[in-house]
């Protein structure tokens, strides 16, 4: 089971207010509801379900990491999400130090094999501090699910299926858009975007004599244009595409704006340090 399938960006969390354990398990019992599936379910039933399961031992294991979970009965799919809480929480962990980073794993009451492998696949892809370090340091709930995402493709078997991802282009006349969707971009953990300025098709027709004249009027300078051109996960494409048109208004009734997106067939490598 690929972790990419079963974690929910929308219950991501960089901001867990509670300080006392009791108090934490209701608010991630708040934070899963958001999921479609566990809404059904109620936040009342979520949190004595974890409750239930911290009072057989605390899943806090040390080393500043919580993993509570639980199987529900009536659920049929998994769900995680990732949580951090930037003052601490008691947690009775087995090191006695408070946690700052939750993952949360909801599962079918049946499905008792899988719900270890998840446990143990989330476990693996924290083996190393730094990647702790990186999610601790996420500023929205997009770079926090985005940073574990990449975390757990480093971790596996080379030869495991990857992350499907799409290629988008972004091109842009109105260059008031750039920077924000950059922003957006940040925001959402999407790194490593290239920038090429490029010119429209008006830049060349008007030194066209027949053309000359009809095009002449336009200020140079919109035939001017930058594309941004990053990769995206599969998974993402529309929810991204809606977050730059929050920013563009509705693409297909303006114009001056486009998204453009590809399949890939390979990708190898990051180009994350480069910005």
């Amino acid at each position: 089971m690929e972790l990419y399938n079963i974690i929910d960006k929308n219950c991501c969390s960089v901001s867990l207010s509670s300080k006392t354990k009791q108090d934490v398990l209701h608010e991630l019992a708040s934070l899963a509801v958001q999921n479609e599936k566990l809404g059904e379910f109620g936040v009342d039933a979520i949190y004595q379900g974890l409750k239930q399961r911290e009072s057989d031992g605390s899943t806090g294991f040390g080393d500043g990491v919580a993993l509570p979970h639980m199987r529900l009965k009536g659920l049929d799919q998994f769900l995680v999400f990732i949580a951090t809480s930037k003052h601490g929480v008691e947690f009775d962990s087995i090191d006695k130090k408070k946690v700052h980073l939750i993952f949360t794993i909801i599962g079918p009451a049946e499905q008792v094999n899988e719900h270890v492998q998840i446990l143990a696949s989330i476990s693996r892809a924290l083996t190393t501090t730094q990647i702790k370090k990186e999610l601790l340091l996420a500023k929205t709930s997009g770079v926090l699910y985005e940073t574990f995402l990449k975390s757990v493709e480093q971790s596996i078997d080379a030869t495991a299926p990857r992350r499907k991802m799409k290629l988008m282009y972004v091109v842009l006349y109105l260059e008031e858009f750039l920077y924000h969707i950059l922003e957006y971009f940040i925001q959402e953990g999407i790194d490593g975007a290239t920038i090429i300025e490029s010119s429209g098709m008006g830049a060349y027709i008007s030194n066209i004599p027949l053309f000359a004249t009809f095009i002449g009027f336009f200020n140079e300078r919109k035939n001017q244009s930058k594309t941004i051109m990053a990769l995206v996960p599969e998974d993402r494409e529309q929810e991204i595409v809606e977050g730059i048109e929050k920013i563009t208004g509705d693409l297909d009734k303006k114009e001056g704006a486009m998204i453009i997106t590809t399949e890939v067939s390979l990708y190898r490598g990051s180009m994350k340090i480069m910005g």
